[in-house]
C-alpha cells in the first residue's frame, strides 16, 4: 500500500490508490531506441508533447541523453535540448519531468518548469538528492547498475528482485538523508536497465515486492527488448505486448506508466480502473432506460 497516496505532483493531484497516470516519452535525442531522432528538433519535440497530451497523457517525460551506452552528451547540451521544451510546456497543465542523471541538468529544468526529476541512476551522485530536495520537485530513483552510458555485459543476479528491491531502499534512503521528503519519491525497478529478458520479466511477475516498498511505482515498459523477445516482435511492433505489461504491472500496484504510445495506452489504463472499480464508465447506455441514463450523466456531472 502507498503511503499517502493522494500526491500533488505539479500542477496535478493523483489519487494513487486508484488512478494510474500515463507519463509520455518525448525524446531530444538523435540516438534514441525507439523514435530514433524524430522528435529531435526543438518544434518536432514540442508538437510530440501537444500530441501526447491530446490523446490523454497525465505527464510529460522530456529527455536529452539516453541511457543506453555511447558518447557523453555534454551537459551544456543537455540543458540546451531539454529546457525549451519544458519552457514551451509551462502552463499547460501538465506534469513535466526530465529525464536525466545530471544535478546540473535537473538544477536548469527545475529553474524551467520542471516538476519532476528522472534519474535512471538511482542517485549514483547525491548532488541529485540536495538539487530536489532544494526546490519542489519530486524524484523518481530507478533501478540501475552500470555507469551512466557505459556497457554492463551480462548482467548476473542471485534474486534480481531482492536485489533490485534492496537497491530502491537503500538509494529511497539516500534521497531521505539528503532531505527530499518523502512523500516527493517515486521508485522505478528499471526493467530492462542492466538486466536481460529473464530478469525483465521475473520483476515484472514479481512488481508486488517493489510496490510494497510503500512508493508510487513507476514502470517504464513501453517497447522494450524484454518484450520484443518474448514475443518475438520487432520494436516498431510492440504496441499490444507493451499495454499487456503495463496492465499486468497495474494490477499488482504500479501507478505510473511511461510510454511511446499514448493514445492506446490511456485508453487500456482507463478500462483497467474501470474495471478494477476505482473510477465509473464514462458513460451508461447500453441496456438502460432514458431515465437512468440522464441519471447517470447528471451524478457524473455532479461528480
Amino acid at each position: 500500500m502507498i503511503a499517502n497516496p493522494v500526491r500533488t505532483i505539479g500542477p496535478r493531484t493523483f489519487d494513487f490508490s486508484r488512478e494510474v497516470a500515463v507519463m509520455a516519452i518525448v525524446n531530444r535525442t538523435p540516438d534514441s531506441f525507439y523514435d530514433k531522432g524524430s522528435t529531435f528538433a526543438l518544434d518536432a519535440a514540442v508538437a510530440a508533447a501537444h500530441r501526447a497530451l491530446a490523446d490523454g497523457a497525465d505527464w510529460v517525460d522530456i529527455g536529452g541523453a539516453k541511457f543506453a551506452p555511447g558518447p557523453p552528451v555534454p551537459v551544456e547540451e543537455e540543458i540546451a535540448r531539454v529546457v525549451p521544451v519544458v519552457e514551451a510546456l509551462h502552463g499547460s497543465g501538465t506534469v513535466i519531468s526530465v529525464d536525466t542523471f545530471h544535478a546540473a541538468v535537473a538544477e536548469a529544468a527545475i529553474a524551467a518548469g520542471a516538476h519532476v526529476i528522472n534519474d535512471t541512476t538511482g542517485i549514483h551522485d547525491v548532488r541529485m538528492a540536495e538539487v530536489v530536495a532544494a526546490s519542489d520537485a519530486t524524484i523518481v530513483v530507478t533501478h540501475s547498475l552500470a555507469e551512466p552510458r557505459t556497457v554492463f555485459p551480462a548482467p548476473h543476479y542471485d534474486d534480481v528482485v531482492d536485489e533490485v528491491v534492496d537497491f530502491l531502499r537503500a538509494r529511497v534512503d539516500r534521497a531521505l538523508e539528503h532531505g527530499v521528503p518523502l512523500e516527493r519519491i517515486v521508485v522505478d525497478p528499471g526493467h530492462d536497465l542492466n538486466k536481460n529478458t529473464l530478469h525483465s520479466l521475473e520483476l515484472t511477475r514479481r512488481l508486488s515486492e517493489v510496490t510494497a516498498l510503500g512508493h508510487p511505482t513507476l514502470v517504464a515498459l513501453s517497447n522494450k527488448d524484454f518484450i520484443g523477445e518474448s514475443i518475438d516482435r520487432d520494436r516498431g511492433d510492440r504496441i499490444e505486448g507493451s499495454i499487456a505489461a503495463a496492465v499486468y504491472c497495474v494490477l499488482q500496484g504500479a501507478r505510473i506508466v511511461r510510454v511511446h504510445n499514448v493514445r492506446q495506452t490511456v485508453d487500456a489504463m482507463r478500462m483497467t480502473e474501470t474495471m478494477a472499480g476505482w473510477r465509473e464508465p464514462a458513460t451508461l447506455r447500453h441496456n438502460v432506460s432514458a431515465e437512468t441514463a440522464a441519471e447517470w450523466e447528471a451524478r457524473r456531472a455532479g461528480a
